[in-house]
């Protein structure tokens, strides 16, 4: 086998290596962006920022006590008001949706 041969062998080996490397990172990347992947993904990083967001309100809770109890009293008082500005807000996002040209007065017309 002449040096010539043997380097051409040694290209199309090279070539074939580099082929199924990149088929592997193709197959790789094609699982990371599944459907099902990223729902999980997103998932798990709601859930860690969740539990993070508790984990960081009960090391506060410790280090401010009276502080912490103050407002838990404040949001109980605050419940009716708060809960009447939330169901307001969802009303006004949920009629925004509807044509106020193309509403039934049937009740309410008189003829």
């Amino acid at each position: 086998m002449t040096p010539q041969e043997s380097a051409y062998r040694a290209a199309i080996a090279h070539a074939d290596a580099q082929r199924a490397r990149l088929k592997e990172s193709a197959q790789a990347a094609k699982a990371r962006i599944a459907p099902a992947r990223l729902k999980q993904d997103a998932k798990d990083k709601v859930s860690a920022t969740a539990l993070d967001g508790v984990a960081y309100v009960g090391a506060k809770v410790q280090q401010r006590p009276v502080a912490a109890a103050a407002g838990g009293l404040g949001l109980f008082l605050a419940r009716r008001p708060i809960g009447a500005l939330l169901c307001g807000l969802y009303v006004r996002f949920r009629d925004r949706d509807i044509d106020p040209h193309n509403i039934d007065n049937s009740e309410t017309d008189d003829g």
